[in-house]
């Protein structure tokens, strides 16, 4: 996205002129004026829920006793924090983030966005505790090292995305694009490799291999027709652990393919001298592969890249559900960093970055304390906690934050409180 300085300053001065940016300098105007404009390109949604709390912590603070112990007096972001890192450092429950936003509601605008150079400033008083924000200071008296410098000439430049994430990318970016839930017979009607060249058994990345799309969506090399295609194998059914109902099915990735030419049609000449038309299968080239691929292997469309970047917070309704499967065959017990899918998605409230806490299940055991032997439950203890990153319908994909004991399935996962 190009954005011209000159029109950016002007915007600056305008928030200033308006007291939208009450108390802020030109250049921290200016910084809010990029974040803005960074924040509506990517359209992240603050719910009202988030907003409903933030304006009531804003308004008084929260209590000291849900400070963190060791909470700082002040604390200035750096490169390579993350929001849950940061929530964690002031907060006890780091899923509350919300509220350590609603604390700063005047500064920070928007929870999904914050940079480094920023200076988070604790006030404690009267019991309760509030966040300022200040503008970091460079070493003996220089500027803050965030400072955009304006020069009167017109100039365009790229804006990179310099918010810190609200994990660390690298834990669940490849888990964007590999696993898929599709629903049943989505896979088995997706178009599928047909044949390799020289007859090779399996086909990896330099590759070239060949398709074919079904008559009603044909594989073909139009402005308006997909170009990029994952390439998945054996739609596995994930069922609900105590229901044993079929919530989903989850495809296996292999890699990404890129389509060079389309199918056709051919007219082959026949014995007895006429001709009939034979297909030709689009040509394709493998471009990354995670496993080998085979003929029979199908293709869905590269769907659009996913910003990483959530809110982590507590559902705004209860929730109870349960790990259906951990994402990876060779997987039995998942720790802390791993993927699992849990029986709750959209269709139950689930959204990105809500954050559930996971339940090991009670061991039953044998009470021979009393008259006669009795057999009994024990509490379900807290094990851990999860994050949703990726929902679907009935279904979803989330990362494991936290953990004391390995995760399998069947455990519950609750709300957080």
């Amino acid at each position: 996205m190009q954005h011209n300085r000159t029109q950016q300053q002007m915007m600056a001065q305008t928030f200033a002129r308006s007291g939208a940016l009450r108390g802020m300098t030109a250049a921290a105007a200016l910084a809010a004026a990029l974040c803005g404009i960074s924040a509506h390109a990517q359209n992240f949604p603050v719910t009202p829920g988030q907003k409903a709390t933030a304006e009531q912590v804003a308004q008084a603070g929260v209590p000291l006793s849900e400070l963190a112990p060791n909470a700082p007096d002040n604390y200035t972001v750096k490169s390579g924090d993350t929001l849950w890192a940061i929530s964690g450092l002031f907060l006890k429950s780091p899923w509350r983030w919300p509220e350590l936003w609603g604390m700063n509601l005047q500064e920070v605008r928007n929870p999904h966005r914050i940079y480094p150079g920023q200076q988070l400033f604790l006030d404690k008083s009267n019991g309760r505790a509030r966040l300022r924000m200040g503008a970091a200071q460079g070493a003996e008296g220089e500027a803050p090292t965030q400072t955009v410098r304006v020069s009167p000439r017109t100039r365009y430049e790229t804006l990179a995305d310099t918010s810190i994430p609200t994990l660390q990318t690298n834990l669940i970016e490849p888990f964007l694009a590999e696993p898929v839930i599709v629903a049943q017979g989505v896979l088995e009607s997706a178009p599928r490799i047909v044949a390799t060249q020289e007859g090779r058994v399996l086909v990896s990345r330099g590759d070239r291999a060949y398709a074919r799309g079904t008559a009603q969506s044909p594989l073909v090399d139009a402005r308006d027709k997909p170009r990029d295609f994952r390439v998945f194998r054996n739609a596995t059914a994930l069922r609900d652990p105590v229901t044993r109902a079929v919530l989903g099915y989850e495809a296996q990735y292999l890699g990404k393919a890129t389509l060079v030419r389309g199918e056709s049609m051919r007219d082959v000449p026949t014995r007895d001298g006429k001709t009939e038309p034979v297909p030709v299968p689009a040509t394709i080239d493998i471009v990354s592969s995670k496993e080998e691929m085979r003929t029979g292997d199908r293709l869905l469309p590269e769907p659009p890249r996913q910003l990483v970047s959530y809110v982590p917070r507590a559902p705004e309704t209860r929730v109870e559900g349960a790990v259906v499967s951990m994402y990876g065959s060779a997987v039995a017990n998942a720790a802390q960093n791993q993927i699992v899918v849990i029986n709750k998605g959209t269709a139950d409230g689930i959204e990105s970055g809500h954050v559930l806490a996971i339940l090991k299940d009670g061991q039953g055991v044998v009470d021979r304390t009393g008259d006669k032997p009795t057999v009994i439950k024990l509490p379900d203890e807290r094990n851990g906690l999860l994050m949703v990153f990726r929902p679907f319908e009935k279904l979803s994909y989330a990362l494991i934050l936290e953990i004391t004991d390995g995760v399998k399935v069947g455990d519950r996962v609750v709300n957080p409180r």
